[in-house]
C-alpha cells in the first residue's frame, strides 16, 4: 500500500486512541509513535523515481521529455519504435525540436513521405552499444546502424559529431543511452563515382573509369574501397602513359581494378593490415613507416571519405599491378 495512503489513516488512529487515552499515557504513547511513520517515508521519495527510470527505454523517455516531439513522430512514422525498444544496448545522438526545425523549410514533410530515406537518416543517429559521454570524447569516429561512420571530435571543450554539437550527455536508458545534439546528423548520398566526380582532383581516374565502363559498377551497392590516385598521381607516370592506357580498355580496366577492394575497410582497419586483395584479382601490399601508410607503393594521403556505397582514400601513385 503507497506510504502517503498509510500515513493520514495511521494519523487518525493515533489520534483517536490520544483522545480516548488519560493524559499521563498520551505522553507515553506519542513520544515513541512520532519516528515511525518519519523512518517509513524517509526512503521513498530516492526508491521511487529509481525503480521508475530503470524501466523506462529509449523511447519512452524521448516521448516524455517534451524536447524530442519531431524525433519521436519521425522514429514512429520509420516503424523503428520497436528497434530503438529492445534490449540493446544502444547510443543514440537525439536532434532537438529545434535541430529539427532549423533545416531548410519542407524537408521534414519530404522525409516524412520518403521512409528509406527518413529510416537511413534516423539509423545514422543510432550506435550500437552504450557509449557513454566519457567514452564518445576518446573516439574519432562511431559506425551507425546505417553503416556509415559519425566523425567525432572536441573542438574548444566541446564535443561535435558530424558538426553537431552534443549539448547534453548521458540521458540512460534501460536499453541504452541518450546524449542530445542540436543539429539532425546527414549521411553522405552520393556514390563514389559522383564524389569523385564532384571533388575536382580526380578528373584522369574519373574519364579512365568511363573509358573502361567501370560506371556502374562503381555506383553500385557496394561496399567498395577504392584508393584513389589524384590528378598529380596520374601525372606523375612517363608520358603518353594515359594516353597508352585509355587505347588499351583491358589494361587500364586491369589497373584500375587493382585500387578497388570489395567491402568498406576504414583507415583503422588499413593500417592492421598487412595486404589487400582487390576487384582486379592481385593482393595489394600495405606498409606502415614512420607513420604513413603505403599501399603497393603509394603513400596514403588521405583517408575515410565516405560514400552512400563504401569509401574513398586518396593516394600519391598510381598502382600498377605486377
Amino acid at each position: 500500500m503507497n506510504i502517503h495512503k498509510v500515513f493520514p489513516i495511521l494519523l487518525v488512529a493515533a489520534l483517536a486512541i490520544g483522545a480516548c487515552a488519560p493524559a499521563a499515557e498520551v505522553v507515553e504513547t506519542e513520544a515513541p509513535a512520532a519516528p515511525a511513520p518519519t523512518a517509513t517515508i524517509a526512503p521513498e521519495p530516492t526508491a521511487e523515481p529509481e525503480m521508475a527510470m530503470a524501466d523506462k527505454d529509449i523511447v519512452d523517455i524521448a516521448a516524455e521529455d517534451g524536447r524530442f516531439t519531431t524525433l519521436v513522430a519521425a522514429v514512429q512514422a520509420a516503424g523503428l519504435v520497436d528497434a530503438l525498444k529492445g534490449e540493446g544496448p544502444l547510443t543514440v545522438f537525439a536532434p532537438t525540436d529545434d535541430a529539427f526545425a532549423a533545416l531548410p523549410e519542407g524537408t521534414v514533410e519530404a522525409l516524412l513521405a520518403d521512409i528509406p530515406a527518413l529510416t537511413n537518416i534516423l539509423l545514422y543517429h543510432v550506435v550500437e552499444g552504450k557509449v557513454m559521454a566519457s567514452d564518445v570524447v576518446e573516439l574519432s569516429q562511431a559506425q551507425t546502424l546505417q553503416g556509415q561512420y559519425l566523425d567525432i571530435s572536441v573542438e574548444d571543450g566541446k564535443v561535435m559529431v558530424d558538426g553537431a554539437q552534443v549539448i547534453l550527455t548521458d540521458i540512460e536508458a534501460s536499453n541504452g543511452v541518450i546524449h542530445v545534439i542540436d543539429a539532425v546528423l546527414l549521411p553522405e548520398t552520393r556514390d563514389i563515382v559522383d564524389i569523385a566526380a564532384e571533388d575536382g582532383r580526380f578528373t584522369t581516374l574519373v574519364a579512365a573509369v568511363q573509358a573502361a565502363g567501370l560506371v556502374d559498377a562503381l555506383k553500385a551497392d557496394g561496399p567498395l574501397t577504392v584508393f584513389a590516385p589524384t590528378d598529380d598521381a596520374f601525372a606523375k607516370l612517363p608520358a603518353g602513359t594515359v594516353d597508352s592506357l585509355l587505347a588499351d580498355i583491358p589494361t587500364l580496366t586491369d589497373i584500375l581494378l587493382y585500387h578497388v577492394v570489395e567491402g568498406k575497410v576504414m583507415a583503422s582497419d588499413v593500417v592492421g593490415l598487412s595486404e589487400a586483395m582487390t576487384l582486379q584479382g592481385s593482393a595489394a601490399p600495405i606498409t606502415v613507416q614512420d607513420g604513413a601508410v603505403y599501399i603497393a607503393g603509394a603513400q596514403v594521403v588521405l583517408t575515410d571519405i565516405e560514400a552512400s556505397n563504401g569509401v574513398i582514400h586518396v593516394i600519391d601513385t598510381v598502382m600498377i599491378p605486377e
